[in-house]
């Protein structure tokens, strides 16, 4: 049986490394970690607070100690309600990734899984994300579908 947990302060590290395994996936390996200095003591922060917005639920990698093998992150985010969520819950899922070495192994599903039941619980009506063509299907597995997407950004 997978153990699942809620990623904590002392995860950071290893919760931006795996991030960073998802980020090479989609932008190639070389993509730039010069990042993570800044983005280290928000990260440990964030996941401090176990009553914040935030979550990460993570699978201990089994053969290294101390390190990670899947995470699956999000945010519950408020919007005006409307019809059919009246109080404006949205989940998001913006990080999901598994370790090389420990893939096909139900890990990443397991960490989803705890993540979408915390989604649930904090209220949120439903639950968005951007799936990348390989990870479609665990996704449509957990029930996603596939939505036309009219978004923009503009960066700041």
């Amino acid at each position: 049986m997978t153990v699942v947990r809620r990623a904590g302060a002392e995860d950071a590290g290893e919760v931006l490394r795996l991030r960073q395994v998802m980020i090479n996936s989609v932008a190639g390996a070389d993509a730039s970690t010069r990042w993570h200095a800044e983005s280290l003591p928000v990260l440990k922060e964030r996941l401090a607070d176990p009553d914040g917005d935030f979550a990460a639920f993570v699978v201990d990698h089994p053969e290294r100690p101390g390190a990670l093998a899947a995470l699956a992150v999000g945010t519950l985010e408020y919007r005006i309600g409307r019809a059919d969520n009246p109080r404006g819950r949205v989940g998001y899922v913006f990080s999901v990734a598994t370790d090389p070495d420990a893939r096909r192994r139900g890990y990443a599903r397991a960490c989803m899984t705890g993540l979408l039941a915390w989604l649930r619980e904090q209220g949120a009506a439903h639950v968005d994300l951007n799936a990348s063509a390989e990870a479609e299907p665990l996704y449509a597995a957990l029930g996603f579908v596939r939505k036309p997407d009219p978004s923009m950004r503009l960066a700041l």
